[in-house]
């Protein structure tokens, strides 16, 4: 069933990058299925091992940083072995499709699954894991009825919490994603005064969420933004973690989500097949893709891990893809020039 055209993985190809991306193989080694470049590393073997099981499909993935696995594709180009681009950011899918390294599906199936803000209107990507990016506290020092309901994230630049407030690190997709959201929400000059306001207000920066959420519980600060996924790990592992969730801006615009996708790469061997493994993610492989990470499913047919849904329901706001990739760069810019570093 695999491939002529174009070569697998070679140990010389893969070599090349393992400084930066590991590869896996379930169920066939170079002889898989399906190749997926992926920068989703979240217990994927056991949900590609189910799939596999299921379908007598077998893959093999190679993981690295969403943009050095695009910058990979497109030097590669039609000798790619890779059959599915996997990201964890909306606005890398949308640069991938922009880019040209997808091709569009035409399937019932995904298109009933997934919600339409969380998809290609022209089918060259899906959504597959909700990942929502909101404020957490020590409610030892946070009453929460002090915080901003109708936007909590540019309130985080109100006086009172001066010294008190720790957020990622201006590198961080997340932290780029949600400027991005907020300047396509706000427009530039607003977006640049909520970032100066969390500047002028002495942010902590950390290197990535779990020290943020480590400092909240240690008291090194407050309150701070973090991906909803990693206080439920916490939480797994130690129920007596003292750092709790607030869901952001549900009197107004709603919290921030992002999403882990996937588009099958253009001119793969393995169309069908390829296709078959986005539909069975979306649907009966929903619960086996995100649970083991306490992520959101999707499927708004399939219910949410117990931890992620012990913190409740809650608004979001509409993902919009095209924003957080074509404002990524204008993100960027917005947090070097307000000094967020």
């Amino acid at each position: 069933m695999k491939r002529s055209a174009r070569p697998v993985l070679t140990a010389v190809a893969t070599s090349a990058v393992l400084a930066l991306t590991g590869c896996s193989a379930l169920g066939g080694g170079d002889d898989a299925d399906l190749q997926i470049y992926t920068a989703r590393h979240y217990d994927l073997e056991e949900a590609f091992a189910e799939f596999t099981d299921e379908t007598g499909i077998s893959v093999e993935f190679l993981s690295g940083d969403d943009a050095e696995l695009l910058e990979r594709l497109k030097a590669e180009g039609d000798s790619t072995p890779a059959d599915i681009f996997m990201t964890v950011d909306a606005g890398m899918l949308w640069n991938a499709a922009e880019q040209g390294v997808l091709q569009p599906v035409d399937s019932t199936v995904l298109d009933e699954a997934v919600p339409q803000d969380l998809r290609d209107p022209d089918g060259q990507w899906y959504g597959l894991a909700m990942r929502a990016r909101t404020v957490v506290y020590d409610p030892e020092s946070v009453d929460p009825a002090d915080l901003d309901a109708s936007d909590t994230y540019a309130a985080l630049g109100d006086p009172q919490w001066a010294g008190r407030v720790c957020m990622r690190d201006e590198t961080a997709s997340y932290t780029q994603s949600l400027v991005a959201s907020l300047i396509d929400l706000h427009g530039r000059e607003k977006a640049l005064d909520i970032v100066q306001g969390w500047v002028d207000n002495d942010v902590q920066i950390m290197s990535n969420d779990v020290e943020l959420l480590e400092a909240i519980d240690a008291g090194g600060c407050d309150v701070g933004i973090s991906n909803h996924y990693y206080l439920a790990r916490m939480l797994e592992e130690d129920p007596d973690f003292d750092v709790e969730l607030y869901w952001a801006s549900q009197e107004g615009d709603g919290t921030h989500v992002n999403i882990s996708g996937a588009g099958l790469v253009e001119g793969t061997d393995a169309p069908e097949e390829a296709q078959q493994l986005l539909e069975w993610l979306a649907t009966d492989g929903q619960s086996a893709f995100v649970d083991a990470n306490h992520e959101l499913p999707v499927n708004p047919e399939v219910e949410p891990e117990p931890l992620a849904a012990s913190f409740g329901e809650f608004d979001r706001m509409p993902v919009d893809a095209r924003a957080y990739g074509a404002l990524n760069s204008e993100a960027v810019e917005l947090l070097d020039e307000a000094g967020y570093r």
